[in-house]
């Protein structure tokens, strides 16, 4: 008896990949960026000012009790999130809050302290080599300049502005992705990378706002202007803002909610 002869299943044509309306939106704006018109004078004074009535005294949101702990904080929080060196430093701090005693505690001690922060075997060993040098070299005190504090292990210009401006009251731009967003975005500040827009936020920040500036924008692209999908149907700023893909944000809230 002849063997019947199977012939091959034709493959099913695949259908065109349609991308749901979130990944759209997302895509588009990030196609929008780079080609955004810069606010003029007026719209910027507007943007801080609503700001300052938004929030007159904002704050960080990274827990600390002096100087010294502020700065062990922001090296800690770096490629991390606030809540998570937040969970960790108050142990940390109750066993060392000087420069002697976590120099003392030594960066094994610090190490377990730290463990559930990203990269804490690194920070651990910068945190322990700059309490060592603050202790023999500063007396213990928190430089006041970038250039010093910028020399100590694990200390950025990031690092170095946070400090200036939240320990010390100068009006530094501490600029961080939140911020470098925000700025290139909405048309605040252009630049092609954090120093770039950090300069440019100091020509065109007016003066009154120049003290709590970094950390309006910091919360506002924590909270509002976010990366993926910014809420702009929430935003305060929102006629101000030059940002070609709020548009196409807006128009899917609105057919959402009808």
């Amino acid at each position: 008896m002849a063997k019947k002869i199977r012939h091959p299943k034709k493959p099913k044509p695949k259908k065109a990949e349609v991308k749901p309306p979130k990944q759209r939106v997302v895509a588009d704006a990030k196609a929008a960026l780079g080609n955004v018109k810069p606010m003029t004078a007026a719209e910027i004074e507007e943007c801080f000012r609503r700001f300052r009535e938004a929030a007159p005294e904002p704050q960080t949101e990274l827990k600390y009790t002096n100087p010294f702990t502020l700065l062990v904080a922001v090296v800690l929080s770096a490629q991390a999130t606030d809540a998570g060196v937040n969970k960790a430093t108050p142990a940390l701090f109750a066993a060392a809050d000087t420069p002697e005693k976590m120099a003392k505690l030594g960066e094994a001690k610090i190490r377990n302290f730290v463990k559930t922060i990203g990269l804490f075997r690194t920070k651990a060993k910068n945190v322990a080599a700059l309490s060592k040098i603050l202790a023999e070299n500063h007396g213990s005190e928190i430089p006041r300049t970038r250039e010093a504090l910028q020399a100590l292990p694990g200390v950025g210009r990031k690092t170095a502005n946070v400090v200036l401006n939240v320990a010390f009251g100068e009006e530094t731009m501490a600029v961080d992705t939140h911020i470098f967003r925000v700025s290139n975005r909405t048309g605040l500040a252009e630049g092609k990378n954090p120093e770039a827009v950090e300069q440019k936020l100091e020509q065109v920040v007016p003066k009154p706002y120049r003290r709590h500036a970094h950390h309006w924008l910091i919360l506002h692209g924590r909270y509002v202007c976010v990366a993926r999908r910014p809420l702009c149907e929430r935003c305060i700023i929102n006629d101000l803002c030059h940002w070609p893909g709020k548009t196409v944000l807006q128009k899917t809230v609105l057919q959402k909610a009808s």
